[in-house]
C-alpha cells in the first residue's frame, strides 16, 4: 500500500479538498514542499509514517488508500465503460487505468452517474413495460443489495466487535453444542425477557421468524430444521444484544436509502448469528483439520451448506487466518445474490457473469460438488468447489427453488502448503502445478479478451463485430479470419 504509484493522486485531492497548496501541505507534514510535490507525482512513494501523519492531521481512514480501493474502482469503471452506450468511444482498458490513476474521485463520480443512469434507464423501461438490453430489472448501481455488498467487501468481511459479542454471549449464557437451541431460548427468555414459540404452518404464513417487540414474543416457523432455528435463535439475539454496535456499523458506511441500512442490518445480525453457531476459534481449527469439507463441517456445527460457505469467508482475523477465498450465490437464470472476494477474483457489477463458471454448471449435477481449476484473462488462477442448495417451504404444494453456491482459492495459496496433503480437501486429485489444463473464464463476456470462447455472448469492450455473413464462427461475436 505504502509504495503504491496510484497514491498520489489521492494525495493531491485531499490537499486540494483541504484547500490547502503544497507548502501548508508540507509543514503538517512535517516534510519539504518538493517531497510533497514529488509524492502527488508518483515519482516517491506515501511512507507509511506519512500516511499516519495523514490520517492524524485531516481525519482520514487509512483503509481510503488502499491498493484494492484502486483495483476495485478501475475494474467497475472498465464495467461501466463497457456499455453499448460507450460504444463509439473506442476506449481501451489503459486509458480507463489511467483515469483512475490520476482522477479518483472523479472515476467515483462517474460510477455513481453511470450507476443513476441505468437505475432512470431501468425505472423508464419498468413504467413503458419494457426492458433494458433485454434484461427487466432495476438499477444495478442503487440496488440495496449491491451497497450492502459493497459494505461487506470493504470490510473484508469481517467484524471483530460482532464475533467479540459473540464469544461474550457463549460465556454468559453458558452455551454448549450438544444442546445449543436451548441455550439460546434460555437466553432470549430469562435475559432478554423475550417468549419463544414455535408456531405450525398456517398460523403465518409469511414468515418464518416475527419478532414482536411490543409482546416481547419471538415466533419461529415449524418449517425450519433445528440448524436454522439455532441460527435465527442467534440472530434475533443479535440484534436485541448488538443494535448499537449494529446500528454503528450502518452509520460508518454512509449508505443512500432505508432500504440499504436495513437490509445491512440484517447482513450483520446473520453475521453474528453465524459467529454464535460457528465460533471463531473452534470453527477454523475445525476448517483446517477437515480440510474445508463442507459438509462435513455442516455436519459437525449443524449447520447448511450455505451458512458454513458464508462463515468460511469470515475468517479474517489477524493472527489467526483462515485461507482468503472468494464465495458466489447464483440462482438457474444466473443472477448473482450473494458474492464476496478476499483472493483478488472480479464478479460482474454491472452484467452478466462468464457462464464457464463452475457454479453455474453445478446446476447440471444437483447435489454433487464440481471442481475446477479456472485462468483469468490477467492471468491469475484459482481452484473452485461448487454445490447446489435446494431451498423448499411449507411442504409439497409449495414451490421450491434452486441456488448454486461456489467456493474458490487462489492457487498459489494452495501450492504454498507445500508437499503435504493439500489445504482444501477438493484439490486432493488435481495437479495444481498443470496450469495449462485451467478452464479459460473471465469476468463477463464484455471485459474478456479471449476470442475463441465459444460461448461469448457479446464482442470485448472496443471490439468491432466483424461479422461476416459467409463465415460462421464459434459464435455470433467471434471474430473470423
Amino acid at each position: 500500500m505504502t509504495s503504491s504509484p496510484k497514491l498520489g493522486a489521492r494525495v493531491r485531492a485531499l490537499r486540494r479538498r483541504q484547500g490547502l497548496n503544497q507548502v501548508q501541505m508540507a509543514q503538517k507534514l512535517g516534510i519539504s514542499a518538493s517531497y510533497v510535490n514529488l509524492i502527488e507525482h508518483n515519482k516517491r512513494p506515501l511512507t507509511a509514517p506519512l500516511l499516519i501523519k495523514l490520517a492524524q492531521n485531516f481525519g482520514i481512514d487509512v483503509g481510503s488508500f488502499s491498493q484494492d480501493d484502486d483495483e476495485r474502482l478501475e475494474k467497475d469503471l472498465m464495467e461501466v465503460f463497457a456499455d453499448g452506450l460507450f460504444e463509439e468511444s473506442h476506449l481501451v482498458n489503459t486509458d480507463i487505468t489511467d483515469f483512475v490513476s490520476t482522477s479518483p474521485q472523479v472515476a467515483r463520480a462517474v460510477r455513481t452517474l453511470f450507476a443513476a443512469y441505468r437505475a432512470g434507464r431501468a425505472s423508464r423501461a419498468e413504467v413503458e413495460g419494457a426492458s433494458v438490453d433485454g434484461v427487466e430489472f432495476m438499477g444495478l448501481g442503487q440496488l440495496p443489495s449491491e451497497e450492502v455488498s459493497d459494505l461487506i467487501q470493504g470490510q473484508w468481511n469481517h467484524f471483530p466487535i460482532l464475533e467479540s459479542a459473540a464469544e461474550d454471549l457463549w460465556r454468559k449464557a453458558k452455551l454448549n453444542h450438544q444442546d445449543l437451541q436451548s441455550g439460546l431460548r434460555r437466553f432470549l427468555t430469562e435475559k432478554l425477557m423475550v417468549d419463544v414459540r414455535i408456531v405450525r404452518v398456517g398460523e403465518d404464513s409469511t414468515a418464518v421468524r416475527r419478532f414482536d417487540p411490543d409482546r416481547r414474543e419471538l415466533t419461529i416457523s415449524e418449517m425450519l430444521p433445528p440448524r436454522t432455528r439455532n441460527f435465527q435463535l442467534a440472530n434475533q439475539i443479535g440484534l436485541l444484544l448488538c443494535g448499537d454496535a449494529i446500528d454503528e456499523l450502518v452509520a460508518k458506511a454512509q449508505l443512500s436509502t432505508a432500504d440499504s441500512r436495513n437490509l445491512a442490518r440484517v447482513a450483520l445480525a446473520n453475521y453474528f448469528a453465524a459467529a454464535v453457531v460457528m465460533p471463531y476459534q473452534p470453527f477454523l481449527e475445525a476448517a483446517r483439520k477437515v480440510r474445508y469439507d463442507i459438509e462435513l463441517l455442516g455436519h459437525r456445527f449443524r449447520t447448511s451448506i450455505e451458512q458454513t460457505c458464508h462463515r468460511l469467508t469470515s475468517l479474517r482475523r489477524p493472527g489467526a487466518e483462515g485461507l482468503p477465498l472468494h464465495m458466489v450465490r447464483v440462482d438457474v437464470a444466473g443472477n448473482i445474490s450473494k458474492k464476496f472476494s478476499a483472493t483478488g477474483i472480479r464478479f460482474a457489477r454491472f452484467g452478466a457473469a462468464c457462464s464457464l463458471w463452475n457454479v453455474f454448471q453445478a446446476f447440471l449435477t444437483p447435489g454433487r460438488y464440481r471442481a475446477q481449476m479456472s485462468a483469468m484473462p490477467d492471468g491469475k488462477h484459482f481452484f473452485c468447489v461448487a454445490t447446489t442448495i435446494p431451498k423448499g417451504r411449507g411442504g409439497y404444494h409449495t414451490q421450491h427453488t434452486m441456488h448454486a453456491i461456489g467456493l474458490g482459492w487462489s492457487v498459489p495459496d494452495l501450492r504454498a502448503a507445500g508437499d503435504g496433503p493439500r489445504p482444501v480437501v477438493y484439490a486432493d486429485h488435481y495437479d495444481l502445478d498443470r496450469i495449462e489444463g485451467a478452464a479459460p473464464i473471465g469476468v463477463s463476456c464484455r471485459l474478456c479478451p479471449r476470442q475463441d470462447c465459444a460461448q461469448r455472448a457479446f464482442p470485448e469492450l472496443g471490439t468491432a463485430l466483424g461479422v461476416d455473413p459467409n463465415v460462421k464462427g464459434l459464435s455470433a461475436f467471434t471474430p473470423v479470419g
